[in-house]
């Protein structure tokens, strides 16, 4: 059963949200050549904590980090740790906010110094993927318009969408109903109505589609181990349009 969420709810959310977009501003400052995973997680969850607020990754079924930092052919989940990162390289910063009893999820990933061709065009063409699919987080709406948006944009540009990972559901927790593909053909699944809240995120890699998970049970990595880049916010149905609750 999909939630729908009170204008009460609704505020909580965005709150939790704010937090959420404060700490990625927080996190860009920072980024450069040289600086470790780790460290954008310490920082991250100090941040967080600051507000009164709880990094949502940190234990959640088992998850050891309060950021999930994945460089390059890491499509998702990776552990922060020693990686330095370097000129040239991608990274995925995905981070959640519990606040207040309500959860706010998103991901940018962003190039460190001067990076590929390839690689500025594979974000470029994630965020829009994103845009579109918020649009399509309409009242009246089916929710698979938004998986069809996704889909035919990335590959439109050449770009394969990741089908094995999804967005979800968010509010009293982390993962909700329903799961939300990248992919699928539009017309498709539950309306869309006022009050649900969803957290949209586009995964495209440069070659396959395919990933496989590294021995730590969390890393996903393209098969090929061609780039792949993550966007995500959080989105809330409403009568006026799509209101995205984490910028």
């Amino acid at each position: 059963m999909i939630a729908i969420r009170t204008r009460t709810e609704l505020d909580l959310l965005r709150k939790s949200g704010e937090v959420l977009k404060r700490c990625f501003l927080e996190v860009e400052k920072v980024l450069r050549p040289g600086l470790t995973t780790g460290e954008i997680d310490s920082l991250a969850e100090e941040y967080i904590r600051s507000y009164d607020a709880v990094p949502a990754f940190k234990g959640y079924q088992g998850f050891p980090a309060s950021v999930c930092t994945s460089v390059n052919e890491q499509v998702v989940h990776g552990i922060p740790g020693p990686r330095e990162l370097r000129e040239g390289d991608i990274i995925g910063i995905d981070m959640g906010v519990l606040r207040e009893e309500y959860y706010s999820d998103a991901s940018r990933t962003y190039m460190i110094g001067e990076v590929s061709e390839e690689a500025v065009k594979l974000l470029r063409v994630t965020k829009e993927a994103l845009e579109l699919g918020i649009d399509k987080a309409r009242s009246g709406n089916h929710l698979s318009d938004i998986s069809h948006a996704v889909q035919a944009h990335a590959e439109n540009n050449g770009f394969q969408v990741v089908r094995v990972l999804v967005g979800h559901g968010i509010g009293r927790r982390m993962h909700e109903e329903p799961q939300i593909p990248n992919y699928g053909p539009p017309g498709n699944g539950p309306v869309l109505k006022p009050g649900m809240v969803l957290a949209i995120e586009p995964m495209l890699n440069v070659g396959t589609k395919d990933v496989l998970t590294l021995k730590d049970n969390w890393t996903y990595v393209t098969v090929d181990g061609s780039l792949s880049a993550h966007f995500e916010d959080t989105v809330a149905v409403t009568e006026n349009g799509p209101m995205i609750m984490t910028r």
